[in-house]
């Protein structure tokens, strides 16, 4: 697992925090103050994170600039409990690389008109994909440019995420999130493989029971 780091604070902090994820506009676009306390919602290789961040811009641009994360609100919880969330007032920031993926709703991304959200899938191609980070998978939709295939994502890249949109995560077979979150950034640095899939498999995912709340 890529090393990373976690201010001290909780005696047993986490490994990994949250992200969101999205395409954004492309530089020079307009520039939008930071939107406060938008909901920030990661799992890492042992835990999930959940809890709050300001931000200005995407989520998926502050991701790949591999900057630790300022967080605030945070809960946490294990993986055999993912409901079960506790405090977790000494984590204060996040490192992405600790991230495996983030799970994002429409609050994490900057405010967009329509012609400049049809801008960002100006001439690329929609492939239904299942993308494999164990120990979750993802099950959604990428976007690449003409020629480019799916299992391009497992080759090197600047960035090290890369947004599935139409998103569904998938641990021990039930999904996580909830309906408001359809948008996933993955973590390239844990990407295991990758395969382009037909409609119904996307929406099997989505017909999945959901992780019900610790009892």
């Amino acid at each position: 697992m890529p090393s990373g780091s976690i201010d001290e604070g909780s005696a047993d902090p986490p490994k990994a925090a949250p992200v969101d994820a999205t395409p954004v506009p492309a530089e020079g676009g307009r520039q939008d103050p930071a939107r406060k306390g938008v909901p920030f919602d990661g799992l890492t290789e042992d835990w999930r994170l959940v809890g709050s961040i300001d931000l200005e811009g995407r989520l998926l641009d502050i991701l790949n600039r591999r900057e630790a994360i300022p967080i605030g609100d945070m809960t946490w919880s294990t993986l055999d409990a993912l409901e079960d969330l506790q405090p977790a007032p000494g984590l204060q920031k996040v490192d992405p690389y600790d991230l495996i993926v983030v799970l994002a709703g429409d609050r994490t991304l900057p405010a967009l008109d329509d012609a400049e959200k049809a801008a960002l899938r100006v001439h690329k191609v929609p492939y239904d994909v299942v993308v494999e980070v164990p120990p979750y998978r993802v099950v959604g939709t990428v976007f690449l440019y003409p020629g480019s295939e799916p299992e391009r994502l497992m080759d090197r890249s600047s960035d090290l995420f890369f947004p599935v949109t139409n998103a569904v995560v998938l641990a021990a077979g039930a999904r996580l999130g909830d309906g408001e979150v359809d948008v996933v950034l993955v973590n390239r640095s844990y990407l295991r493989g990758v395969e382009q899939v037909d409609e119904f498999v996307l929406a099997s995912a989505r017909e999945r029971p959901r992780v019900p709340p610790a009892s």
